[in-house]
């Protein structure tokens, strides 16, 4: 590998934490650490330590990264709906498995225990907590719109979570698209079939 000797100060962070992503995209999480990536990037061993305290600042930061896309996925998928609110939660938990499926290493690490301490990791928290809050504003035009009870709306926020990064758990992982195989269909158009059945369950077809 070339060894690079001089960087601007922003590009050196933005390379170490793309090499970390290729690290866990080809060998796994527990494949990191601050020399391994060093050596990935073609940098000195010492350069990660110019960003990074130590290897949960890197993962830190890049959950953090990762919930900030999510958030930029989650927005532009919003603003695009044309629909009722309900397909709209349809749509933006269908972005949530495309963008698992985009970006597999920042999913990975995002939702890792460790990473979710906010005494430890403030900014990952802050920019979860935003992506999170693209969902429960949906589920309140739902709800503003007479198609969700306003008593549920904590819960089916959760809900629609976890319906979201079920579906994208199992599609990461592959289980998915074997059986959309077994279906006759393939993964992208189960997902859809998913939400819209479990929409038309929650709401009654429109």
């Amino acid at each position: 590998m070339v060894k690079r000797t001089s960087y601007h100060h922003g590009a050196l962070r933005d390379t170490l934490m793309d090499a970390c992503l290729r690290l866990i995209d080809t060998e796994g999480i527990a494949a990191v650490s601050l020399r391994r990536v060093a050596r990935e990037a073609g940098v000195s061993t010492g350069a990660p330590y110019h960003h990074f305290a130590d290897r949960a600042a890197l993962l830190a930061a890049l959950s953090t990264q990762g919930f900030e896309l999510l958030a930029a996925e989650l927005t532009a998928t919003r603003a695009a709906a044309t629909g009722d609110p309900m397909d709209t939660l349809a749509a933006l938990a269908a972005a949530y498995v495309r963008f698992a499926r985009e970006h597999p290493a920042h999913f990975r690490l995002m939702f890792r225990p460790e990473l979710s301490q906010p005494e430890k990791h403030p900014d990952t928290i802050v920019a979860a907590d935003a992506a999170f809050a693209l969902l429960t504003d949906a589920i309140a035009d739902s709800v503003a719109a007479g198609l969700l009870p306003a008593a549920k709306a904590e819960i089916l926020g959760l809900t629609w979570w976890g319906i979201g990064h079920g579906l994208a758990s199992l599609w990461t992982d592959g289980h998915l698209e074997k059986r959309s195989a077994e279906l006759g269909t393939t993964a992208p158009e189960l997902v859809d079939d998913i939400l819209r059945t479990l929409t038309d369950l929650i709401s009654g077809p429109r």
